[in-house]
């Protein structure tokens, strides 16, 4: 059961658009989304600060919850953006070693490189991926 909620990290900042327009997208295709800003102050390219992050804070949270993790110095690369579905939550990423410890932690976890397209936005962009992909993504693992 998903519990309507998606939480966000990331080495965005808050001083532009990048995370409202992530929320936009969220909301665009899922309106009743709740979501909750665990922290967007992460250290550009600091993946194990934010691994860790989100290993302590996302069992605070209901399950069914899907957390959106994006600290990404690959962006644009051929990394994959990834799902991993563990301990009744659901983490959406660039597959860069952003989940280990949620993989590491949990012996019963699901895998899944996300690649089908219609969970996109249409033309994604090669510097955007929180938009283009987890965002949307995420918005439609609320739906089921």
């Amino acid at each position: 059961m998903r519990s309507g909620i998606i939480t966000l990290i990331t080495d965005f900042g808050t001083e532009d658009s990048y995370v409202g327009v992530m929320k936009g997208v969220i909301l665009s295709i899922r309106r009743d989304a709740t979501i909750v800003d665990i922290s967007h102050q992460i250290e550009p390219g600091g993946i194990l600060h934010a691994a860790l992050m989100i290993r302590d804070a996302y069992r605070f949270f209901p399950e069914g919850t899907v957390h959106i993790s994006i600290v990404d110095p690959g962006v644009g690369s051929e990394r994959r953006p990834v799902l991993i579905i563990a301990d009744g939550h659901f983490f959406v990423g660039p597959d860069n070693g952003i989940f280990q410890s949620i993989i590491e932690a949990n012996a019963k976890k699901e895998i899944i490189h996300l690649k089908n397209d219609k969970f996109f936005l249409p033309k994604p962009s090669s510097t955007f991926h929180g938009r283009d992909l987890f965002a949307p993504a995420a918005a439609h693992l609320l739906s089921g």
